[in-house]
């Protein structure tokens, strides 16, 4: 007690703003329930395992220590009880998901190193100070719970700005209380009630064909009628009715629908509910995993455990997190820079005050989670993996997708990751595990004066389309057309056995890659003037690691996104040698930089970025309105181009060609505010794009230099090309022969819903990652991936 009283003032009483980390050790994965409990520094409030808790006494000098130990207690006959089903996208509140945890029984102790001298609590004999600190300390909520609360609780609904004055056409309309049916088709369910004029109509199409025909939002489009309400989703309750605003792209709430429904005749407290909300039919598929070939379902899958076998918990709809980061670390530049070479205790002894925030510590945690085989054990309820929350916490920090609980794409994570793991190792290329991932390509445009440029760039992937008329398998799928016609006309539905998708070598998606490509619009230097190029493109470079996207998703007309149904047939290994671009042949004559014939040379202007362009165009805009979002947006990327484009769909020359006149110039941008930029100390041509992407406004501008530390490198072609060659020789090369060592496959409709899995090649044999679930892979689903990774085979 007097060692204790000798260290008062070492203890501080937590205020309700800090953060108290009881559940999870800040370096390890382990826990209260863990043998040696958890220590939970009474100063900072950080938590430790008890093989770690001494590193913390030697760096920050705190001991007094709360050790908090869980327990589990026997099970109760009630256990078997079925579990109530959950009605809201939520975890820990009313009506939401219950993690139907075991009970544990918890004891507390105060422990004081560095002799782990111990007193019991509670206990009267504890100082005033103590006993208020550690009462605190167990009430309050911990960081972990706040966080996973916050990011679960869906956004409530808001109320429609158009609801209050909706307009109602007295057209004599009286909507029947069953019976319902497409006013265009022959669609009964999935069907919606335009709320002004009476109509019913069927909902969206999705990618496999079911949903509707579309006809509800082509309504809106032809007459501007904003809200429609699902039908078979009202009831008495009149909360639970699904209500769609099409102007604000969301379900809405209506607070007097019970009026606008009477003005159809609608008594609502007689209807029976026969139709999923949108937010059920989400909740349903964050429920019910049941993709069958994609998880191997009901395959006798051994379980496997041990190093390099540890399962990710989902935090909730976290799967795409879970799925890169098992194939990350079964790289060996990941294992090598997190593993082998860094211990937790060196990773602890250099990350900053508090280590949970610490990118490179929470790294190195994950790395000795995923590879020790410390948490790889089997339990009653198979492997119980480990929580990445912290990790998922410090990497999403501050993004508003990554940061949610809602589902996300994976490349966007795998890309999201490059970037951060790029910004913590600044110029240390030995360090950087995605220095293997980075290539160049390097492209050749060539107008029909027969002269050509070359521009390169670097990336970390390639996204490759899809060319469905190379499809290896078209006698079959003919015959299955016919089929389906057939089956159609007589109202039948064909079952999933029955299906036939298009098989595609993953060497025609390849080809379709480096096979050349159209550029209208293109100014020739050579010419002056403007004409039709065409673009080829291949591997200045071969990486270490190959990463391959599949373009799935499409956009049909009328902008609905479309998932191709088709099967990928990728080879074990692939030879993409003959891929290589070999830079300006014997022959070739260069384009000139600037325009060598005629009076008035071509004013300097920007010109799109055709990567950015090309992808855009792939997901089905206009080329033209492609290139106005590229340049618009300084070439500063393919999100911030998707964006800009979007919010200028209505502008009325969106999809005309780019006059010169209409191309932005240097000189209209604000060169004082370029100056301010210049002088917080960012380089004056990053300066330039920054202002020129936020419209001029200093505070945007700064935030975007900061959000875009690769933005130097893309100020411009010609610059862009420059960078490469300047830095070139940290991108590793060498033969263009590949192994595939693992695949992400997604089931669902779109990249934000649905779920990920990965298979990696492990000790020579296919092991799927399905979150916890580690297991012998029986049945691979090979031809089923969204993103192929491949190692390079070394001669």
């Amino acid at each position: 007690m007097d060692l204790l009283r000798a260290n008062l003032h070492k203890v501080r009483i937590p205020e309700p703003t800090n953060r108290i980390h009881k559940d999870e050790c800040c370096v390890s994965f382990d826990t209260p329930r863990s043998e040696g409990g958890l220590y939970v520094d009474m100063n900072s409030f950080l938590g430790f395992g008890r093989e770690h808790v001494a590193w913390n006494f030697e760096k920050s000098e705190n001991p007094v220590y709360l050790h908090i130990v869980q327990r589990r207690k026997p099970e109760p006959d009630e256990a078997d009880r079925p579990l109530k089903k959950p009605t809201l996208l939520a975890i820990g509140v009313e009506g939401g998901f219950s993690e139907q945890e075991p009970e544990y029984d918890v004891t507390y102790e105060i422990v004081i190193l560095p002799e782990f001298v111990s007193l019991p609590f509670p206990s009267v004999d504890l100082p005033e100070k103590v006993r208020l600190a550690v009462d605190k300390v167990i009430l309050a909520e911990s960081a972990d719970r706040k966080q996973q609360l916050a990011s679960w609780v869906a956004d409530k609904k808001i109320i429609s700005a158009h609801a209050m004055d909706l307009q109602q056409l007295d057209n004599g309309v009286i909507v029947p209380p069953s019976g319902w049916k497409c006013s265009k088709c022959d669609k009964t369910e999935n069907l919606w009630l335009n709320l002004t004029d009476g109509m019913i109509l069927c909902g969206r199409s999705l990618w496999d064909g079911s949903g509707g025909n579309n006809h509800a939002v082509e309504h809106y489009q032809q007459t501007k009628y904003p809200l429609a309400v699902k039908l078979g989703t009202i009831t008495a309750d009149l909360e639970g009715a699904d209500v769609y605003s099409y102007p604000e792209d969301d379900s809405v709430e209506d607070p007097i629908l019970a009026q606008h429904l009477s003005h159809f005749g609608i008594d609502f407290s007689s209807l029976q509910k026969t139709e999923m909300t949108t937010a059920e039919r989400e909740l349903d598929h964050n429920t019910n995993f049941d993709w069958n070939r994609i998880q191997e379902s009901g395959k006798d899958a051994e379980p496997l455990y041990g190093p390099g076998y540890t399962g990710l918990v989902n935090l909730g709809n976290s799967c795409y997190m879970a799925s890169v980061m098992q194939v990350m670390f079964s790289t060996h530049p990941f294992i090598s820079r997190y593993f082998e070479k860094q211990s937790l205790k060196a990773a602890f002894a250099i990350s900053q005050a508090d280590p949970t925030l610490d990118l490179n510590m929470q790294m190195t945690k994950l790395a000795h989670g995923m590879l020790s085989g410390k948490y790889s054990a089997p339990s009653q309820e198979g492997q119980e993996g480990i929580r990445p929350r912290m990790f998922k916490s410090v990497i999403a920090a501050s993004h508003p997708e990554f940061s949610s609980m809602r589902q996300q794409d994976a490349l966007d994570f795998f890309l999201h990751l490059v970037d951060k793991v790029d910004q913590a190792n600044p110029g240390s290329h030995e360090l950087n595990p995605f220095t293997g991932f980075k290539f160049i390509i390097e492209e050749r445009v060539q107008c029909p004066s027969g002269k050509v440029s070359y521009n390169k760039r670097c990336d970390n992937f390639l996204s490759l389309s899809i060319p469905l008329h190379e499809a290896t398998n078209k006698e079959q799928l003919e015959v299955f057309h016919e089929k389906k016609a057939a089956m159609d006309l007589d109202g039948k539905e064909v079952s999933n056995e029955e299906i036939v998708r298009p098989r595609v070598p993953l060497e025609a998606c390849l080809a379709s890659f480096s096979g050349g490509e159209e550029v209208p619009d293109f100014y020739s230097t050579a010419l002056n003037s403007k004409t039709t190029a065409i673009k080829t493109a291949g591997f200045k470079t071969f990486p270490d690691y190959l990463v391959l996207q599949m373009r799935k998703f499409v956009m049909e007309a009328g902008w609905v996104p479309k998932k191709l149904d088709v099967y990928i047939d990728v080879p074990d290994i692939i030879d993409i040698s003959h891929m290589r671009s070999n830079g300006v042949q014997p022959g070739e004559e260069l384009l000139p930089e600037g325009a060598s014939c005629g009076n008035k040379a071509e004013p300097a202007r920007p010109v799109a970025n055709e990567d950015i362009v090309s992808q855009l165009a792939n997901m089905g805009f206009n080329y033209f309105a492609c290139q106005r979002a590229a340049i618009n947006t300084s070439n500063a990327g393919l999100e911030e181009a998707m964006n800009w484009l979007l919010s200028h769909m209505e502008d009325p020359d969106i999809n005309e060609p780019i006059s010169q006149d209409a191309m932005p110039a240097e000189d209209t941008i604000d060169e004082a505010s370029v100056q301010t930029l210049v002088s917080f100390g960012f380089p004056e041509d990053v300066s330039r794009m920054a202002v020129k992407a936020s419209g001029g406004n200093i505070e945007r501008a700064t935030e975007w230099v900061l959000t875009h530390p690769e933005a130097s490198s893309s100020v411009s072609a010609d610059s862009s090309a420059s960078n490469v060659k300047d830095d070139e020789s940290h991108i590793p090369d060498g033969s263009g022969r590949y192994k595939l060592i693992a695949f992400v496959s997604h089931m669902g409709t779109s990249t934000h819903c649905g779920h990920y899995v990965a298979h990696i090649l492990k000790d020579g044999r296919w092991t799927i990652f399905n979150d916890n679930k580690v297991a012998a892979s029986v049945d691979l689903p090979k031809d089923m991936g969204y993103l192929y990774f491949f190692q390079r085979i070394s001669s």
